[in-house]
């Protein structure tokens, strides 16, 4: 299992603005597509208690859930820049 683990919506700009990151910054991740339905995101409300996307698991920094893409590249940037 990969240290880094994304959910992410296809289509949706602010996963691409994190995968964008984790590709300047050449990280391997493990991406998890979430279903278009907010009801249907389960996985997703478990591990970071709301259902929007995108969300990181960090195991490595003990993130469990982080939400928001801004946070999500600060935490990347300061982590593995």
């Amino acid at each position: 299992m990969s240290e880094l683990i994304l959910y992410e919506l296809q289509g949706c700009p602010y996963c691409a603005k994190v995968v964008s990151k984790l590709d300047e910054l050449g990280l391997e991740y493990e991406s998890r597509e979430v279903p278009r339905s907010h009801s249907e995101r389960t996985e997703v409300k478990e591990v970071s208690g709301q259902t929007g996307v995108p969300v990181l698991i960090d195991e490595e920094h003990d993130i469990d859930g982080m939400p928001e893409s801004d946070d999500i590249v600060a935490h990347l940037e300061t982590h593995y820049a």
